[in-house]
């Protein structure tokens, strides 16, 4: 395989830079890599195509009538990351969601934040995600956010970025880890050459996490679906199994007697600590949406009495609001007296009206999105938009501007990948995970999404993107 045509884009490449010289991080790849030919590797691709399918690592897509499962394309060319890159990203991910915690909890309690003034009261009162149900609870150990899944990406610059935070039930822990499986058995000798970092032990984490916010020893811990129907149905049946949990739906599980019980062939067993991934409002009918038909009457009792462990505790979606982003650099100085060490993505506030004012006028450059929206839905990226988008947008935005932000349109970072053409840059984004039990700890890999369309910067999978196994080196 050669590389000499690889096209040198005007971006950051993650393998290559400006001068066509391979980075050090990809050296050893590219030295085995190129003793295969295309047609080796188009091949490859298409036996981990199949693998996918087999594997059952499909989604549905929202709003298809035919109501079609896809595959998270997996694209074999492995996104690499140096150590030095990657332990800045776990310092910068650590302070993150130390001092998100801390924020979480204060706007639950004393709201200090608010009272400084260190950003509006009425942007955390009027977010769809700010409950007031959640007024003076606390969580076992003071943890809210027990799982984390941060978008990062790379801009022109070579700098890392964090583009939103997803803190209520972030998905696609199941395709890193499948997927590195699938890897493994496509380029087996690489793993231990180039000195790759494990991830196959997230589930026992994860569970360990979950052991760790149990109100007793031994617990029995569930996992919380809303079904088959989910888009994200084959990530809560995989963790279970991983874990060696029951999965459960919300008519599975009742309350009596101030605790948690689950429906068995043998009669009620107690459960102690639900991983739930199912939104707040839906959790429980008796305390927030009385129309749920997913969660279970009562349930929010049960953990206000220290009786169950929650992941994620509810209400940690405030601190997911992308409009309560722009924030966050001021919120790590505010509680934790530190620069931040991953900058945001410099955002517009399109509540504020100096921000407004040049959101209109300069939205064909800019990046624009829902601020409670996820998935690539409710976005309009200004310099690819048509002008009648765009001017439908502009309508939006002024009959509701608390409900969007925008900003610039960032060059994501390219990596090679298998395409129509052959060899060529796709944009990625990163998505690493971080478990907060005892600790904050991040797990040395991540899920790398590629917008596979020649030019697209959009690497949501709902929106035809793919993945990448992310190779983090010792």
């Amino acid at each position: 395989m050669n590389f000499t045509h690889y096209p040198a884009e005007d971006v950051f490449d993650e393998m290559m830079d400006g001068q066509h010289h391979v980075r050090p991080s990809y050296a050893g790849f590219l030295e085995d890599i190129k003793k295969l030919s295309y047609k080796k590797l188009n091949q490859l691709q298409i036996a981990t195509d199949r693998a996918q399918r087999l594997l059952g690592m499909t989604f549905n897509v929202y709003g298809q009538e035919e109501g079609v499962e896809r595959i998270l394309k997996l694209d074999i060319f492995p996104r690499i990351i140096g150590r030095e890159d990657w332990a800045f990203i776990e310092k910068g991910l650590q302070q993150r969601i130390y001092a998100l915690n801390i924020f979480i909890d204060d706007i639950y309690h004393d709201q200090k934040i608010l009272k400084d003034k260190v950003l509006p009261a009425e942007m955390i009162y009027s977010s769809p995600s700010y409950l007031k149900e959640c007024m003076d609870l606390k969580p076992p150990k003071n943890v809210w956010c027990h799982i984390t899944g941060t978008d990062i990406v790379r801009n022109i610059d070579g700098n890392f970025y964090v583009l939103e935070d997803n803190l209520r039930c972030p998905s696609g822990v199941s395709y890193l880890l499948e997927n590195r499986e699938i890897l493994k058995r496509t380029f087996p000798e690489l793993f231990n050459k180039l000195g790759v970092r494990m991830v196959f032990d997230y589930p026992m984490k994860l569970r360990d996490m979950l052991e760790y916010i149990s109100p007793k020893p031994n617990p029995v811990i569930a996992v919380l679906t809303p079904g088959i129907y989910n888009s994200a149905y084959f990530e809560h049946s995989y963790l279970a199994l991983q874990m060696g949990v029951e999965l459960v739906e919300g008519h599975d599980l009742i309350v009596e007697k101030n605790h948690l019980f689950m429906r068995t062939t043998r009669g009620l067993q107690q459960v102690d600590v639900l991983y739930r991934r199912i939104d707040d409002i839906f959790l429980d009918p008796l305390c927030f949406n009385p129309d749920s038909m997913l969660g279970i009457p009562g349930i929010m009792d049960v953990y206000k009495k220290g009786n169950l462990g929650l992941a994620n505790a509810p209400g940690t979606g405030v601190a997911d609001d992308k409009a309560i982003y722009a924030y966050v650099p001021e919120i790590i100085k505010y509680y934790l007296g530190e620069v931040p060490i991953l900058n945001n993505v410099p955002t517009y506030i399109c509540e504020d009206k100096n921000d407004l004012k040049y959101v209109i006028e300069n939205i064909d450059q800019l990046v624009v999105k829902e601020t409670n929206s996820a998935g690539g839905y409710g976005m309009l990226i200004g310099p690819k938009s048509t002008r009648k988008l765009i001017e439908e947008f502009k309508v939006k935005i002024k009959n509701n501007p608390r409900n969007y932000i925008a900003q610039p349109t960032l060059s994501l970072s390219t990596v090679p990948s298998i395409v129509e053409e052959g060899i060529a840059p796709r944009h990625v984004d990163l998505r690493p995970y971080i478990l907060y039990g005892e600790n904050v700890e991040v797990i040395p890999g991540a899920l790398s999404r590629v917008a596979l369309k020649k030019g697209s910067l959009v690497v949501n999978s709902s929106q035809g993107g793919g993945s990448k196994d992310t190779w983090v080196l010792e």
